[in-house]
């Protein structure tokens, strides 16, 4: 009893610990610029209304083509990324094949290689083929993910049963067959989570399009916010646009959680019922 009422204090303590800066973006974003500076306290202020005016009349609405760029990044580049992630795992947990081990030690190693490193050589590449500046220089980086790879790799081995793959074959499948009609639905919940890890890496990105990227107008939401944070220096009526757009930047993040939870939630219950 008291190590359940422990692990509970924790568990509450870390949550209030991650959702306080969140509880301060949100109050601050309702704040004038003299009150975020001078007056700032918790109650709520009234001037979250003309702060979103402020951030959607930025130079003729560039917040939102920020914002439609950023969702082109992570979307884009999580779904490519989940597939390839779903293609690779499942042949390397399925299928038998020369340097098996040695790609995937090498997967392996490439989940602990951060992946600021490896934003520089990724830009002298994509710049030797002309690809800077443009939306293919934040594509085609985000389309491998070796954590998620790993993933999948795990979920496919506990997940699709090798009697099953066997029985697809008798039947007639062929191995393209199999892993669209039976693979994928069998690896949802894993690929469900692949997705969102992706998903967020890439809308989080500031590095890589910092460097790929000149133009503003193709500059995703961290980088745009970056530069409207810098101009606060020399203009801080800035800051309370800045504050507003990281709190519009969120929404996107917690409806596509609140969305994708349910899949989680129907495995689960499945898993039980077959238990």
């Amino acid at each position: 009893m008291k190590n359940s009422k422990l692990a509970t204090t924790l568990l509450l303590l870390g949550a209030a610990y991650c959702l306080l800066p969140v509880v301060w973006v949100l109050i601050a974003s309702s704040k004038s610029a003299g009150e975020l500076f001078s007056t700032f306290t918790l109650a709520p202020g009234t001037h979250l209304l003309d702060n979103l005016g402020d951030l959607s009349g930025y130079r003729d609405g560039l917040y939102w083509r920020w914002m439609a760029n950023t969702a082109l990044y992570a979307g884009v580049g999580a779904a490519v990324s989940t597939l390839l992630s779903a293609m690779s795992g499942y042949a390397l947990a399925k299928f038998d094949f020369p340097g098996k081990g040695l790609v995937f030690n090498v997967i392996l190693a490439g989940v602990l290689v951060p992946g600021v490193i490896l934003a520089i050589p990724q830009y002298l590449l994509l710049s030797g083929i002309g690809l800077t500046n443009t939306y293919w220089a934040v594509l085609l980086p985000s389309f491998i993910s070796p954590y998620g790879i790993y993933l999948a790799r795990i979920f496919a081995a506990a997940a699709v049963p090798s009697e099953i793959l066997e029985a697809s074959r008798i039947d007639g499948a062929g191995d393209w067959r199999t892993f669209a009609r039976v693979v994928l639905p069998m690896m949802r919940t894993g690929l469900v989570t692949v997705f969102l890890f992706q998903f967020v890496a890439i809308w989080n990105n500031f590095m890589l399009p910092y460097i790929m990227l000149g133009d503003d107008k193709l500059y995703p939401l961290t980088v745009g916010l970056n530069g409207l944070l810098n101009q606060g220096a020399s203009q801080p009526s800035m800051y309370t646009v800045v504050v507003t757009g990281a709190l519009v930047s969120i929404v996107p993040l917690i409806a596509l959680f609140l969305t994708l939870q349910r899949y989680w939630q129907v495995d689960l219950a499945a898993g039980g019922v077959k238990a």
